[in-house]
């Protein structure tokens, strides 16, 4: 313990060292403090849409029941949905910065409401939003090379090299104090800001376990890449360009340009694209003939088969059906689209195990559920709920039965899965 003490002393007295593990301290505050209002900025507009949300489905709810017809109260009805951001969100936004968390839908064609606001594969290793992740990410290593370059060589260049080695009860002891408490104390810079985060947000001790462990192996990975450069004796400004170099290369070119060649492969339509086809199969339903397009609904919900006939002009059991039937035609370009979003994120996924910078981020937002995969859960979610919705409203486009206020509160709400509120 004394010789860990005796190691403390010397760095403290070194100013430079210790400026630069305050600043990432601060740096790390900072970013913790970030991620904690940007989560209370969207908590508070989830909890704000829910009152607007009752007040206009009651405005609508008495002038619908009004009419007695179905079909306003589900043309009319905008539905809200949310996707409330898990605890150690925060620290990790990653989707979240880019992808909308709610959205207001109809019981009219889907997809083209969902792609309106399409996701975004996470260019993980690319610097996004200032958050923990990224001061993990991209700075923590460079605060690791400025402390550990010249841990030895500043010794040798010196001339107290030999007399250290000859003075020390075991060199390797030595470097390893040396080393391990530098390499500590800068972990501690950026992990004692996500611990005080990780207690104000709530989140339970495994996620930010799991946060801790990600950010250790991190540290431990680059430490082990400055000691392999420094150990050829070289001089220690030698030491930290080589180190500034592999920086760059290592978490900014080269997975730039390998994120760059996963898109390139798997090529993914914009979502504007897929809402602008879907539309143009709704458009198209007007000109369609009424028999063909309820014989195609027919055929997906054949229980209602002896009431699809539809004579005379308009009716919403028509309308409806046409427009679950744009989806419908869409769904190969939308299975298509979403097969392409996770083979590059599963490509990014590999990519991890190439570049740590790529790896880490991609584990942080995984565990923080801020990832493509859990957007693509939330907008899941949302099909779901839009299939409750028009198979509620079926029996009173199919029956002509009236609709009252007592049936819109039966209408279908939107829950988030049980998962969503436990982290």
């Amino acid at each position: 313990m004394m010789l860990w003490l005796h190691e403390w002393r010397l760095l403290a007295r070194q100013r430079l060292a210790m400026v630069s593990l305050l600043l990432l301290a601060l740096l790390s505050a900072a970013a913790v403090a970030a991620g904690l209002a940007e989560v209370a900025r969207q908590r508070q507009v989830i909890e704000r849409i829910q009152p607007q949300q009752r007040a206009d489905e009651a405005a609508i709810a008495r002038w619908a029941s009004a009419e007695g017809d179905a079909g306003n109260a589900a043309y009319y009805t905008a539905h809200a949905t949310w996707d409330s951001p898990m605890p150690m969100a925060f620290a990790a936004l990653g989707q979240r910065d880019v992808a909308p968390y709610v959205l207001r839908v109809r019981a009219l064609g889907l997809e083209g409401q969902l792609q309106e606001s399409e996701a975004y594969n996470a260019e993980l290793a690319l610097p996004g939003r200032f958050d923990w992740a990224f001061v993990l990410t991209y700075l923590l290593p460079i605060f690791l090379i400025g402390l550990l370059h010249d841990a030895k060589s500043s010794e040798r260049e010196a001339g107290r090299g030999q007399m250290l080695a000859l003075m020390a009860r075991s060199e390797r002891g030595l470097w390893v104090r040396r080393i391990g408490l530098r390499t500590g104390l800068t972990w501690l810079a950026v992990a004692v800001p996500l611990v005080i985060g990780a207690i104000v947000a709530g989140a339970s001790p495994a996620a930010a376990g799991a946060f801790l462990l990600t950010s250790l192996g991190y540290a431990l990975i680059w430490t082990t890449l400055v000691l392999v450069v420094a150990r050829e004796g070289r001089a220690s400004v030698a030491n930290a360009a080589t180190l500034s170099a592999l920086w760059l290369v290592m978490t900014l070119i080269l997975p730039t340009l390998a994120l760059l060649a996963i898109n390139d492969r798997h090529p993914v339509r914009q979502g504007v694209e897929l809402t602008l086809a879907q539309r143009e199969q709704v458009h198209a339903g007007w000109d369609r003939p009424k028999a063909a397009t309820m014989a195609a609904f027919v055929s997906l919900y054949p229980e209602w088969a002896k009431l699809a006939k539809v004579e005379g002009g308009f009716h919403w059991k028509w309308y409806f059906a046409f427009q679950h039937l744009g989806d419908q035609a869409v769904a190969p370009k939308v299975g298509a689209y979403r097969r392409a979003l996770l083979a590059r994120d599963a490509e990014t996924q590999a990519l991890g195990w190439v570049f740590p910078a790529v790896g880490v981020q991609y584990a942080l937002h995984r565990i923080a559920r801020t990832d493509l995969r859990a957007q693509l859960a939330y907008q899941d979610e949302i099909r779901g709920f839009h299939e409750r919705l028009r198979r509620f409203y079926y029996p009173y486009f199919f029956n002509d039965r009236p609709f009252r206020e007592a049936d819109f509160a039966a209408t279908p709400r939107w829950q988030e899965r049980a998962s969503q509120h436990g982290s």
